[in-house]
């Protein structure tokens, strides 16, 4: 049955095994609901069925996945992610942009990103999630590029989910995309 209330979303840039299960984790932490069916590489699920499942979630946050796996154009993951942006019963609160050595891409700038040691920083962070020399303005990864286009009020870039060379582990809680997370809703709450 679906509910009319609003929905808030947050939208991740990863899709693999081991993002889902970081992602999963990290939602827990924070009292949402994962749309763990969003996951995949590319994105399995088209825009509209996604919207369904956020609608007949129980709670909120809901955190979907959405991943090109390297499509150059729009893919998948951003047509998906499209429909959802565009949808009157849904909110996008904000993006986790997630790095990845995606060649070819512009990349984009985001608002501030969460490096390897969980610090919150200005400019972009890597694949590791080492943040970038200062003249390095923009966050590259597979999709990131389609949150330019859209009305997303808060982009949070992070480095590879439950990696990070250990430091997003899931034995450990998938800190830094639980802080992610955190930071996003913390966003939200100070524009609502």
């Amino acid at each position: 049955m679906q509910n009319s209330r609003i929905r808030k979303v947050i939208v991740v840039t990863d899709g693999d095994k081991r993002a889902r299960e970081a992602v999963e984790i990290a939602t827990k932490e924070i009292g949402g609901r994962c749309i763990s069916q969003s996951a995949g590489n590319p994105t399995p699920l088209d825009g509209e069925t996604l919207a369904e499942l956020i609608l007949s979630s129980r709670h909120d946050p809901v955190v979907v996945m959405v991943d090109d796996k390297g499509h150059v154009g729009s893919g998948k993951g951003e047509r998906a992610l499209q429909y959802l942006v565009q949808h009157p019963q849904i909110k996008v609160i904000g993006a986790l942009a997630v790095a990845s050595k995606t060649p070819d891409v512009a990349g984009i700038h985001v608002d501030e990103s969460i490096d390897n040691q969980g610090h919150i920083v200005r400019g972009p962070v890597d694949k590791d999630g080492n943040v970038e020399a200062s003249n390095h303005r923009y966050l590259e990864g597979d999709t990131v590029e389609s949150l330019n286009k859209l009305a997303i009020p808060f982009i949070v870039g992070i480095g590879d989910l439950g990696k990070m060379k250990g430091a997003d582990r899931l034995e450990l809680g998938a800190p830094i995309t639980t802080k992610a997370l955190k930071e996003i809703l913390r966003q939200a709450q100070k524009m609502e």
